[in-house]
């Protein structure tokens, strides 16, 4: 059975204000999101919203377990929806770009510490880092064409531009 993200909210105890709603579907619609690109989702879908709502909403759907938040080391944080599994993630050095890849062995936390020092563990973070496809493919053709001639794509550009292609919620 699925629920509405009003239910969602509700079932969690959380008043369920055109604010949290518009954000929570912000971080359904797109995986590893950071706040500033749900707060311009959200700001499409309702009209306005102020930062410190979109950061309020986040802080509120975290603590209760809706969305969960992880922060890459120096990248800004990110929130998905993703929160019924101990998953890891994939970070590409060069676009940023942030993909899920399911636990390393077995079930949670997913490694065993070789000391747990007396804490009880019950959840791993792992990020692996390295190169994407798309930014590999783009190294071995940089090599081929001389790259003074070939513009550089912009997977951050790319992504604004699919931003700026939703529409707002229907009234």
């Amino acid at each position: 059975m699925t629920f509405s993200p009003a239910d969602s909210l509700r079932q969690h105890g959380i008043p369920a204000t055109a604010q949290r709603l518009a954000v929570l579907r912000a971080v359904s619609s797109r995986p590893h999101i950071t706040a500033d690109d749900v707060a311009e989702i959200a700001g499409i879908q309702i009209g306005t919203i102020s930062r410190q709502a979109v950061y309020d909403a986040l802080g509120v759907l975290v603590d209760k377990g809706l969305i969960r938040r992880i922060q890459p080391v120096g990248s800004a944080a990110r929130y998905e929806g993703r929160v019924d599994d101990n998953h890891h993630h994939l970070i590409c050095r060069e676009c940023g770009r942030v993909v899920d890849v399911d636990c390393a062995v077995g079930a949670a936390p997913c490694l065993t510490a070789a000391d747990d020092m007396g804490y009880e563990i019950d959840e791993a973070e792992v990020a692996y880092w390295g190169r994407c496809p798309e930014c590999l493919s783009e190294e071995q053709e940089s090599t081929l064409v001389d790259s003074s001639t070939r513009p550089r794509q912009d997977r951050w550009s790319a992504a604004s531009q699919e931003i700026s292609n939703i529409q707002p919620a229907k009234k």
